[in-house]
């Protein structure tokens, strides 16, 4: 979508437009809530802060500044409502059950071209590599690598300067590499998946 049509769609949700606030919701879904699921381990909960995200959003969307991304501002309200959530609830991953869900969302093409258990290995250690990291860590690198955000927008959107967010990704990078090569069991299926 591009960030013109996306801005005629939020004026004319504003003006009370249900097809273009459909279109909004349609097209930012998909994404927040991958970005969720990856971000808490858990399709309920990723479910309910997207679904909640949403509805503040269109809600408050008179809020909105056009001079920034509105996914960005989308993934803000859902961090919002995720670090709310977290409060009251411990992340619990169930790696299967998030690749399954995370799978359903992105990457139907990838997942369907390779055997289950490849998955089954390439999905333990991308469980490995991301359990290794601190929960910023975590969050930057899905935001890089996963959603494609650049630099500019993850250290806009988790206000941090571009330099913490470089950082972020080279030890995060380093702690991946690191955990999936103290795994003699993955190395195999790691050099496999790369093929």
């Amino acid at each position: 979508m591009t960030p013109r049509h996306e801005r005629s769609l939020i004026r004319n949700t504003l003006a009370g437009c249900r097809v273009s606030a459909e279109e909004l919701v349609r097209h930012h879904h998909p994404s927040l809530y991958a970005y969720m699921l990856r971000l808490t381990g858990r399709p309920e909960t990723a479910e309910d802060v997207t679904q909640e995200a949403m509805v503040r959003a269109l809600t408050h969307l008179e809020r909105y500044d056009e001079r920034f991304r509105f996914s960005t501002w989308l993934f803000t309200i859902a961090k919002r409502l995720y670090v709310n959530a977290n409060q009251r609830l411990t992340p619990s991953f169930d790696s299967d059950r998030v690749e399954l869900e995370a799978s359903s969302i992105i990457g139907h093409q990838t997942v369907a071209a390779i055997g289950m258990e490849r998955k089954a290995h390439i999905e333990n250690a991308l469980k490995v590599a991301l359990d290794a990291l601190s929960g910023e860590q975590r969050e930057v690198v899905l935001l890089f690598y996963q959603l494609e955000w650049p630099v500019d927008s993850i250290a806009h959107y988790l206000d941090l300067p571009n330099g913490t967010i470089k950082s972020h990704l080279h030890r995060a990078r380093a702690k991946m590499r690191s955990a999936l090569e103290s795994r003699s069991d993955l190395a195999a299926h790691i050099l496999e998946a790369l093929a």
